[in-house]
């Protein structure tokens, strides 16, 4: 019988963390600047592990590496996802992501990095750092060279539930107060463009790395515009966001009960609110907000009953 492949995470502690991954989900987290909750991850710096089933205890590098048929026998050669959750408990330093070609050339065979945010939750006045203003690369880098952050970057205001698609090269950054989810290539390749002259514990300045940076960026900035579809199947809502090249992301609004087909190659889910239970195959599975999984390939027929809010994503 193939059932979900439920995983526990793994937590990093950042600068520009805080606790609202415990107090939001009931982490146990290891720090009160606990950042990044690595929620379905077989990259190197950050495994899931596997915590039902038979294969319990095994990490998904793992099971993606002997056990293709679960991914629809997909042949690359590492698990291409990763979905994180993120507590923005300051600013994060202004960054942006290599695309495949350049990570692969000059981070030892890393992927790039395009990712996506949904806004679980922020404060009032939150806001985000989207894109640039310069009009050429010669203009990027002058305003960098002469300090002028603020016309430089953009600021965007957001509110929980907002979607933002985020491709490699785009200049960003999310600001204090913010919750987020976010599904992305499995990399951990970042660039820092600007890190408001913060220090780390030892006193020291952090490391940018502006030529990299200034190699990879877009410029001018390309407005990724997100136009969600919203289709309803009995009482439940389907929001697809973003349909591209490295992932496809859905929330799933389930009020009382959601019938659906697993028909792809896997599917990666994250419970970001409520309470309710999956029932595929003859078992039933209780899924609570925090919870995160994979539904295998071809699992067949699945119902997902209660009241939850789910993020899902698949190649």
């Amino acid at each position: 019988m193939i059932q979900p492949i439920f995983l526990t995470p793994v937590f990093q502690e950042r600068i520009w963390g805080g606790t609202r991954l415990r107090d939001t989900y009931n982490y146990d987290i290891p720090s009160s600047n606990t950042g990044e909750c690595w929620a379905i991850s077989a990259h190197p710096n950050g495994q899931s592990t596997v915590t039902n089933g038979e294969y319990k205890g095994i990490t998904l590098s793992e099971l993606w590496a002997n056990h293709h048929e679960f991914f629809g026998n997909d042949k690359r050669d590492r698990f291409p996802l990763l979905t994180k959750v993120l507590d923005a408990n300051d600013d994060l330093s202004v960054q942006v992501h290599p695309d495949d070609r350049y990570a692969n050339e000059y981070e030892n065979g890393e992927l790039g990095k395009t990712e996506c945010w949904y806004i679980i939750d922020c404060d009032d006045d939150a806001e985000i750092i989207f894109g640039h203003n310069a009009r050429s690369k010669a203009e990027f880098v002058s305003m960098i060279e002469n300090n002028k952050w603020n016309d430089l970057l953009q600021r965007v205001k957001i509110k929980p539930g907002d979607f933002f698609y985020v491709p490699s090269g785009s200049i960003h950054a999310l600001c204090k107060g913010i919750l987020v989810l976010e599904t992305q290539q499995s990399s951990d390749t970042t660039y820092r463009v600007y890190d408001y002259d913060r220090r780390d514990q030892d006193g020291n300045l952090r490391e940018l790395h502006l030529e990299k940076a200034i190699e990879v960026t877009t410029t001018p900035h390309t407005i990724s515009k997100v136009e969600p579809k919203i289709s309803k199947m009995g009482t439940s809502t389907i929001t697809a966001y973003i349909e591209e090249q490295y992932f496809t992301v859905y929330k799933w609004d389930v009020h009382s009960c959601l019938e659906m087909k697993q028909d792809k190659s896997f599917m990666l889910v994250s419970v970001i609110e409520g309470d309710g239970k999956l029932t595929v195959n003859g078992g039933s599975y209780l899924i609570n907000k925090g919870h995160h999984f994979i539904l295998p390939n071809r699992m067949g027929d699945f119902v997902l009953e209660g009241n939850i809010q789910l993020i899902v994503s698949h190649l």
